[in-house]
């Protein structure tokens, strides 16, 4: 490396929770920079979350990500010829990543009229360990498992 590292600028949080967090995945909900859109969005959600469960919307949506964040992931490693998926650790802001965008991808994905209705139902489905963002982190976790004999190559 030639020049340091650049420095990570902390996130501002956001107007309604106050939580950086959400600043985090609403950038990520957040399409051609139409940041309040985005916003609006996942407060929706987060509304019709609180409706659908009876419990916090916003507590629910902690839940569904801390349920979705990934332990170990496979990195390929080419070892003498051979292409080897060892797996590794996930480091702290890399975990956090991974959920959110799983998230809002699989959401994206889903059936339904509106986008904050289709992250409401993927926020529901994550927080009770279902739909399809759960099922990405357990396949993720299954591969590392299936892979375990070659942890010893990792660097």
């Amino acid at each position: 490396m030639r020049k340091q590292a650049a420095k990570k600028i902390p996130l501002a949080p956001d107007p309604k929770f106050s939580d950086p967090m959400v600043t985090r995945f609403v950038n990520n909900v957040m399409e051609k920079g139409k940041k309040s859109i985005a916003y609006h969005i996942f407060y929706d959600a987060v509304e019709k979350v609180s409706k659908a469960t009876g419990e916090n919307g916003y507590e629910v949506w902690k839940r569904a990500l801390s349920n979705v964040t990934p332990m170990v992931e496979v990195r390929s490693r080419r070892i003498g010829g051979a292409t080897f998926q060892i797996p590794t650790e996930v480091r702290a802001d890399r975990k956090i990543s991974l959920s959110m965008k799983w998230l809002v991808r699989y959401a994206a994905e889903r059936n339904g009229k509106s986008m904050a209705e289709k992250l409401a139902n993927e926020i529901v489905a994550a927080s009770k360990g279902e739909g399809a963002a759960f099922k990405k982190k357990e396949d993720t976790h299954r591969m590392a498992e299936a892979n375990k004999a070659f942890s010893h190559f990792r660097v």
